[in-house]
């Protein structure tokens, strides 16, 4: 279908003076990119507090918006109705998407604003819509059939579900694409639609957000949309990793109406070396990778990963660290993996000082831990 816009094929430099331009818009005034890391970190806690405080954007800047929706928490987005106010028209042309397709948006319309993400993307690249939503399968079934929808919106698995009725009902559809996203696409379910004819690809995007990465045609990783800034860091800093390391993603939404800066997600991914072989020359992501959230009780004391990334700039030879929580017998345990050069080092008055809890420490080779963005691994069996 080609590509969205002339903005996908830019080059880096192009890229970035462009990000500069919109950050100085919305504020932000920095020399490069890169210095976007010497700026706080904006945890959902923290926007759900500010909320609380002062209802219902926290003071937060806010432009020409059409809509409120609300999140659990409960935390409230604005939206709009602008042109792909949540840039996922984008994505849907990626999916090859346009004009001659009706789309079946099994997004929810309601308090959520999914529903109305997919359905400003469809008005994006010209498709008409039918807003289906969940539920009453045997009516999306007939009209599926009815309409003619050729396009599915919503999450991986509800795809199935309408298949697998059309086919009770001894009914075939014409689906030919899916759009999909809020949940795991697994190899097995995007080989079901491809023997049906489907093809499926998967967008990473949040409430807050909207689209922040999608699959193209390549489908090697997430190619980060243009309205975005996206940074892997270490969980519980803000501090960003090496390329291919996993670690917290950070997004800064660059939309005028609503700019979030350094957004944390909570949810883990790796920044992927190389560009697109679809053309597309935006920096990739490997796409959802786990939960960076893993703060975790032991012997009844909370350990979090901020405690365990002042443990390590508190000795600048400690490369990273990682808390292991086991369990003997009746009893929590707890084991803090070190890396550094310097065995000969004791920190266990460090790690009870910083994590206010007494555990076995052991000192291990540089490079030596799991590149999986853990800082605070539970080993313990709750079955």
């Amino acid at each position: 279908m080609g590509f969205f816009d002339d903005l996908e094929t830019r080059s880096a430099d192009a890229r970035e003076a462009a990000q500069l331009a919109a950050l100085d818009a919305i504020g932000v005034k920095l020399g490069s990119v890169a210095e976007l890391s010497g700026l706080p970190v904006l945890r959902k806690a923290e926007l759900s507090a500010k909320q609380k405080a002062q209802p219902p954007f926290g003071g937060m800047h806010v432009g020409e918006v059409t809509h409120v929706f609300q999140s659990p928490g409960p935390i409230y987005e604005p939206g709009g109705v602008g042109h792909d106010w949540w840039r996922f028209g984008r994505f849907l042309n990626a999916c090859s998407i346009g004009a001659s397709d009706i789309v079946h948006n099994c997004f929810g319309y309601h308090l959520t604003p999914a529903g109305m993400m997919f359905e400003n993307g469809a008005r994006a690249v010209g498709a008409r819509v039918l807003p289906a939503g969940t539920g009453q399968t045997e009516l999306q079934v007939r009209a599926a059939k009815d309409l003619g929808t050729t396009a599915y919106a919503g999450t991986p698995d509800y795809l199935n579900v309408i298949l697998e009725k059309a086919d009770e009902m001894g009914e075939v559809l014409g689906f030919t694409k899916a759009a999909v996203g809020g949940g795991a696409l697994f190899p097995s379910l995007r080989q079901a639609y491809a023997d049906r004819g489907i093809s499926c690809l998967q967008c990473y995007a949040t409430a807050d957000l909207g689209n922040v990465a999608f699959e193209s045609e390549a489908m090697e990783g997430m190619i980060v949309d243009e309205g975005v800034i996206v940074e892997i860091v270490t969980p519980g800093t803000g501090e960003p990793v090496a390329v291919g390391q996993v670690g917290e993603v950070v997004v800064t939404s660059l939309n005028p109406d609503y700019p979030l800066i350094r957004f944390a997600t909570g949810d883990m991914s790796a920044v992927m070396a190389g560009v697109s072989p679809c053309g597309r020359t935006n920096m990739r992501i490997k796409g959802w990778m786990g939960r960076a959230d893993q703060t975790t009780k032991i012997k009844g004391m909370f350990v979090r990963p901020e405690q365990v990334a002042d443990l390590v700039a508190k000795h600048p030879e400690i490369a990273r660290a990682r808390v292991i929580a086991g369990r003997e017998g009746e009893m929590d345990t707890m084991r803090v993996l070190i890396e550094a050069n310097s065995e000969a080092v004791d920190y266990s008055a460090s790690v009870a000082s910083v994590l206010k809890l007494k555990g076995a420490v052991e000192v291990v080779s540089v490079g030596s831990l799991p590149n999986d963005g853990l800082v605070i691994e539970d080993q313990r069996s709750y079955d």
